[in-house]
């Protein structure tokens, strides 16, 4: 299966919400606590903003003319603070694969596509954050070289 990996169009955006939404049905099974089950328009429309926005962008995975993944993406640049250095980094937003494309290389695709990316742009290193109950997301990125330097953590009250 060939996979091209490129910046998203315009009018793929509607198929990016398609997989967008598999990917909030994930946090919503995992944490229904945390995440809405709803896909409201707001979240909808949020990735017109992130494909307009000067600091984003929004790429897709493409095989035989669909769009079989996406990632968006920030360019972040922190000023230093009285905690921390000033620092700049190629933040991953969102990232998600169409469950029947699922372990045919389109993730991979994608990392290495930001990879690259990410280099031309004068980034040394790319974040992402993901919770804890999505182990196949956990084991997918480990294998990419992602590894971990903070966690956050939580006690239940009730």
């Amino acid at each position: 299966m060939a996979i091209t990996v490129r910046p998203a169009k315009r009018e793929e955006l509607e198929r990016v919400n398609e997989l967008r939404k598999m990917v909030n049905d994930v946090h919503v099974n995992g944490r229904p606590d945390i995440f809405r089950a709803e896909f409201c328009d707001e979240l909808k429309e949020h990735i017109y903003e992130k494909f307009d926005s000067q600091d984003s962008d929004v790429f897709a995975a493409v095989t035989n003319g669909m769009i079989c993944g996406f990632a968006v993406v920030d360019y972040v640049h922190k000023p230093q603070s009285l905690y921390s250095n000033a620092r700049s980094y190629y933040n991953v937003v969102e990232f998600g694969v169409d469950e029947k494309y699922r372990r045919q290389g389109v993730a991979t695709k994608l990392i290495e596509f930001m990879k690259a990316d990410a280099a031309e742009k004068g980034f040394d290193r790319i974040e992402l954050d993901m919770w804890e109950f999505n182990e196949g997301a956990r084991l997918f990125y480990e294998s990419a070289g992602f590894t971990t330097y903070r966690r956050y953590m939580e006690l239940d009250l009730k």
